[in-house]
């Protein structure tokens, strides 16, 4: 798994490249709260390059939709593939996260929000 960071303003994008699972959920799950920790509270994860996800990668993304909520921020996913999505629509959490097709829908969305 590879993992780039990029800023739009106030926005950041953390994007996923190849698999999200037990050897390397952990790597993801430190950006993430040194990220929110260092208040960037508006945070698109872009999924265009992610292939897989397991459930220890899920449970990354619950934890940093939690954190941030603490801090009234916002947490969005990006572009997932369309099998990617199926596993969200499995495990339930299409009704936990926004999730939205194109990069730039979310930062239009997320954009707007205080």
């Amino acid at each position: 798994m590879e993992i780039t960071i990029k800023t739009e303003g106030e926005i950041t994008i953390v994007g996923i490249e190849g698999r999200l699972d037990t050897t390397n959920y952990s790597i993801l799950e430190n950006k993430l709260i040194s990220l929110i920790d260092d208040g960037h509270v508006k945070i698109i994860l872009d999924g265009s390059k992610m292939d897989y996800i397991s459930s220890s990668g899920l449970r990354v993304l619950l934890m940093a939709l939690k954190r941030i909520s603490l801090v009234k921020g916002k947490f969005v996913l990006s572009d997932l593939q369309e099998t990617i999505r199926e596993i969200f629509e499995i495990a339930g959490f299409t009704t936990i996260f926004e999730i939205f097709r194109t990069k730039e829908e979310a930062l239009k969305a997320i954009g707007n929000r205080q």
